[in-house]
């Protein structure tokens, strides 16, 4: 391991301040689930993948990444410049005018470590599948990784894209699923039930793990594990269950955090329970 759990969780500590200042400071972008997955994208990108913050496009001989539910932008950025795509002072400019770091991520302004425009939901499986079957065609035995929302999965496109990794046996992709129940609207089971997710990728032909997405040990086992299922035939599925606003109490658990931004008072309370590990910006 390059880092200890315990590091890991000081960096995703950081990333969670980092996110509910840059959204504070707009008065404007979805704290929640990105609160929910900073343990991924910390475990993701400081551990899991093999990537260059040197960035090239193409991403020859790297381990790709996709983001599907581009609106939970903040912990992607905050990971991006705490990993050393670009300057962490950089995060100050979120969601402002002419700033790289939109609501949702684009590559018009060439921001290092985004390769597609996102946020326009149902889209990025499909995506990452393609970049997949690019390095088979290649030889590139690098892996793509693609996180999608669980909400996000009430668009149809998902579910051709889940028919076609199996039948075409794109077996170096590994996707995970925001599995926190909880959508702009209400919790999923109101808005659009998902019923039994597990029994329907498998039945897809996808093979299931499923994991605890706020456990920094169980998320960098779970996709260890993942990674040693690829090549064998079967696109891989993260199942991964968080907490919408984890980690600061109020918000946790909760659809009325998923693009609401939090007040001055409620900003200095949720600070106060996060550590402070690696530095405000």
């Amino acid at each position: 391991m390059k880092h200890t759990i315990s590091e890991l969780e000081d960096i995703a500590s950081q990333v969670r301040r980092d996110i509910l200042r840059m959204v504070h400071a707009v008065q404007s972008g979805h704290p929640g689930a990105s609160l929910g997955c900073a343990d991924f994208f910390t475990a993701l990108y400081f551990e899991v993948l093999n990537h260059n913050p040197k960035f090239d496009m193409d991403g020859k001989n790297e381990d790709l990444f996709f983001l599907s539910n581009g609106h939970i932008s903040p912990v992607w950025y905050s990971v991006l410049a705490r990993s050393g795509y670009f300057s962490v002072s950089e995060l100050s400019t979120f969601r402002k005018l002419d700033s790289r770091l939109q609501g949702h991520p684009t590559t018009h302004e060439g921001l290092p470590g985004v390769r597609i425009a996102s946020g326009s939901l149902g889209q990025g499986l499909s995506v990452a599948i393609g970049a997949a079957l690019a390095k088979k065609i290649d030889g590139d035995k690098s892996l793509v990784f693609a996180l999608l929302g669980d909400g996000e999965l009430q668009e149809g496109q998902n579910w051709e894209a889940f028919m076609f990794a199996p039948h075409n046996k794109v077996d170096n992709i590994i996707a995970s699923i925001d599995y926190n129940g909880q959508q702009i609207d209400g919790p999923t089971e109101k808005v659009l039930s998902l019923e039994n997710l597990q029994a329907k990728f498998e039945a897809f032909g996808w093979h299931v793990i499923t994991s605890n997405g706020n456990d920094m040990e169980e998320i960098l086992k779970s996709l260890e594990y993942a990674k040693s299922l690829t090549g064998k035939g079967k696109p891989i599925l993260n199942l991964m269950s968080t907490q919408m606003g984890y980690g600061v109490d109020f918000m946790v658990g909760t659809h009325k955090w998923h693009g609401s931004a939090p007040s001055d008072e409620q900003l200095a309370n949720a600070l106060g329970q996060i550590k402070e590990t690696l530095g405000d910006y």
